[in-house]
């Protein structure tokens, strides 16, 4: 059969399907990954055909703006961490701050040619990004069977549907649902109805252990995550085991690819060459090259987290998802520096519950309280014993060569009509 992967141009969530999209090559199935220009390298390096339709998004220009309105983070926290105890006038206000800065900022530039694309190539199944509403629409569009790919929590879903109770409580001439709108005007265009698939997907591939999964009541196709990090090199310092604990610590790639700098002082980098450990730092280079550290400190411009942490005794990273879900494969305890952004309070909070880790909201996070934290999660053995716990549950779940079987009924079973 033909599958067409789908992603906005985002590398780091692109890098989470890479290994599902394999799995259905070597499977004997034709893929290919359509997405905007900006990622056309990223796909060709990961060894599959790459779509470029439509043209690049300019998210990075709305994390601008949006820097300068002091409410914002608290907006998105509230809404994505509790959204049943939001009021309705400010859920509605976030739901249209949403749909305008990241729905239709991710999507509209590329939903006209993925559509065309998608009625050309006739693929059997789409399988699309958790924002990249364009490929639902697409396979509504030309009547094809179609997945959400889930590369987190899915804190979009459950805030969708708690707005959506909300919405029903409402007078019918005070109900405004901007999503809902959007979609339906775009779905339109192109002569497809809208209902909550272009949201959720006929079924979702979720990665998440289950113990990380939010019950949302959706179908549900579970999978292994296995981590994809991009064509790289095992350096060689990496190959001899570490005479110390060893601890990461990350910002993750797309944060420093957006922000341009890394979150993680270099005070707390000094503060945690106290610890009797080996530390290992991604730093942006310049950063690395003038930083007065520790000995006992190492600074890489990059490192493949796959093979990095399943040497570690612990890692500290800002919350990225594919950091977060490596380490926990791996059965490494982490201390994240929780930000505001998606789903890292949600998924810092159910690693701290379980007991697999620890959490500092990243403008408290102190030196000496990073490094406090970390001392705990290298001397304490409940921490590595829970997050090995988690690395099971993960190892547990279908592969992705498993999980093929899953996608190849979704398509013959056909779209719904």
């Amino acid at each position: 059969m033909r599958v067409l992967f789908v992603s906005y141009a985002e590398r780091t969530h692109y890098f989470q399907m890479v290994p599902m999209a394999w799995a259905l090559r070597t499977a004997g199935h034709e893929v290919r990954v359509a997405s905007q220009p900006a990622l056309a390298d990223t796909v060709v390096r990961s060894g599959l055909p790459s779509v470029t339709v439509g043209r690049d998004h300019s998210f990075d220009q709305v994390l601008v703006e949006k820097s300068h309105d002091e409410g914002w983070a608290e907006r998105v926290a509230n809404v994505l961490i509790e959204p049943d105890g939001v009021a309705y006038p400010d859920f509605v206000r976030f739901m249209d701050e949403a749909t305008i800065y990241s729905a239709k900022v991710f999507n509209d530039p590329m939903v006209d040619d993925l559509v065309a694309y998608t009625r050309q190539w006739r693929p059997d199944l789409i399988v699309w990004e958790m924002f990249t509403f364009a490929g639902a629409v697409a396979a509504r569009a030309a009547g094809i069977p179609h997945v959400r790919f889930l590369w987190g929590a899915d804190v979009l879903v459950r805030m969708r549907q708690s707005f959506l109770r909300r919405l029903a409580e409402q007078p019918e001439a005070e109900r405004h649902d901007p999503l809902g709108a959007w979609l339906a005007e775009t779905a339109g265009r192109f002569g497809a109805s809208y209902d909550e698939e272009l949201v959720t997907g006929q079924h979702t591939l979720d990665q998440s252990p289950p113990s990380m999964r939010l019950p949302l009541g959706l179908p549900t196709v579970p999978v292994q995550y296995v981590p994809y990090n991009g064509p790289a090199a095992i350096p060689d310092w990496l190959r001899e085991p570490p005479e110390r604990p060893r601890v990461a610590v990350t910002a993750g790639i797309s944060m420093r690819g957006y922000h341009g700098f890394d979150p993680i002082p270099t005070k707390t980098l000094q503060a945690l060459g106290e610890l009797d450990v080996e530390v290992v730092a991604t730093l942006v280079p310049a950063e690395g090259e003038t930083a007065e550290l520790p000995d006992n400190v190492r600074t890489v411009d990059f490192v493949p987290m796959n093979a990095l942490l399943p040497t570690c005794a612990a890692v500290v990273h800002v919350g990225a998802a594919g950091i977060g879900a490596t380490a926990t494969r791996y059965g490494v305890p982490q201390l994240t520096l929780v930000p505001s952004e998606w789903d890292a309070p949600v998924r810092a909070e159910l690693v701290r519950k379980l007991g697999a880790g620890l959490s500092i909201p990243r403008e408290e996070a102190t030196p000496e309280g990073v490094r406090e934290a970390v001392g705990r999660l290298v001397s304490e053995p409940s921490f590595r014993r829970a997050a090995e716990r988690l690395g099971d549950e993960v190892l547990a779940e279908p592969s992705p060569n498993a999980a093929v079987a899953a996608l190849e009924r979704i398509a013959a079973a056909g779209a719904p009509r």
